[in-house]
């Protein structure tokens, strides 16, 4: 089993199992006091499982789409779930794709201009 990512709120799920899941803790609490940043800049976005599905899709559809291509997701109340089949280049997908998360929630700024200019064009859960 291999569990990689910055160990707090985004994680990596390869444990052979024919897939490779990337998990997002929507209730973490940097998640939670980011998620309330956004639904203040545009209320639409209350930031759930299901919300922050929306916002990453959207994001990958215009920044890497062979990611969004490759994944089906799981998304809940607390906890957004990408996961993808179990392949080397999926592995590598995977990783990427929890790279990015976690760079997005460090570094805010890209999030917060999407939700603020671009809020309207995502399909909000």
């Amino acid at each position: 089993m291999s569990n990689s990512g910055d160990g707090s709120y985004v994680r990596i799920i390869d444990d052979g199992d024919g897939k490779i899941a990337v998990l997002l803790e929507v209730e973490h609490d940097k998640v939670l006091e980011f998620g309330d940043r956004l639904g203040e800049i545009n209320e639409a976005a209350y930031m759930n499982g299901y919300n922050w599905d929306a916002l990453i899709r959207h994001y990958l559809k215009n920044n890497a789409p062979d990611i969004l291509e490759a994944m089906d997701t799981d998304p809940e109340a607390g906890l957004y779930e990408a996961y993808f089949k179990e392949s080397d280049a999926n592995r590598d997908k995977a990783k990427r794709l929890a790279d990015m998360l976690t760079s997005l929630i460090d570094n805010e700024q890209e999030l917060c201009r999407i939700v603020r200019e671009e809020g309207d064009k995502i399909n909000w859960g």
